[in-house]
């Protein structure tokens, strides 16, 4: 899995700076993609983990937050003045806003960051990365989940498949007996046939044998699996025993 991208958004360099700068101070650091608002409707990025939208000139507002509302990520969006936090909250609710007027309670209400001076004081910096960055575990943790279900669902269909040729492969010997002892029965006739017709009967004949090598093979498999499933119980059974004599 690819690392996980943070995407920034800002009119203010100074914005993407520090939050690049403190993210770095963590453990996992992302990759960063930096857009202004006036660059970001010719340079859209379809592909991020979350979103950090800072200031922006109203008339961009629309422009970049209803595409990246659209996406199902997770978007945070800093504003310098109630009005504006007001209309993210009302346009786009699922948008968590990093408002200017009181972060001091520190925490998460209705998807809303509240600051007290986004300017003066860094807590809304910390409380950003750090929201931003659970984020970020979540979604890659979501995504993880839907591959592995994805894979479990492969998985199954491959069982399924499996299952059903072993219940047929008696059916499927049965054919394969009758197709092989009836060209053994017309090559026994050499005198009745043509050297072409030979010749494709042959072929069939051949052909019927390397089936049935296949089929056999998958019945060695199947004995195979059967005896690696034992060894693994026994096993388990084994270390259990051990631990809860250690215990």
């Amino acid at each position: 899995m690819q690392a996980p991208t943070v995407l920034i958004i800002s009119d203010e360099v100074d914005f993407s700076r520090r939050i690049t700068a403190r993210w770095q101070m963590e453990r996992d650091v992302p990759t960063f993609t930096l857009l202004s608002g006036e660059l970001w409707p010719r340079f859209a990025v379809d592909v991020f983990d979350v979103a950090l939208v800072g200031d922006l000139r109203r008339d961009l507002l629309s422009v970049v937050l209803e595409p990246l509302h659209s996406t199902g990520q997770p978007i945070f969006c800093v504003c310098q003045d109630a009005a504006t936090a007001q209309l993210v909250h009302e346009r786009w609710p699922r948008i968590s806003i990093l408002r200017s007027n009181d972060l001091r309670s520190n925490d998460l209400q209705n998807n809303d960051l509240q600051n007290n001076d986004l300017r003066d004081n860094e807590q809304w910096l910390e409380t950003l990365v750090l929201a931003a960055a659970e984020a970020v575990h979540r979604s890659r943790a979501e995504s993880r989940a839907r591959a592995a279900e994805s894979a479990c669902a492969t998985l199954e269909r491959h069982a399924t498949l499996g299952r059903y040729m072993l219940e047929m492969r008696h059916n499927l010997n049965n054919a394969l007996t009758s197709v092989l002892g009836n060209s053994d029965l017309l090559l026994l006739e050499p005198g009745s046939l043509s050297a072409q017709t030979r010749a494709q009967i042959e072929t069939i004949r051949n052909m019927t044998l390397r089936i049935h090598e296949i089929m056999q093979r998958f019945s060695s498999l199947e004995k195979e699996m059967n005896v690696v499933a034992q060894q693994a119980e026994q096993d388990s059974g084994k270390s259990y025993a051990a631990t809860a004599a250690g215990n």
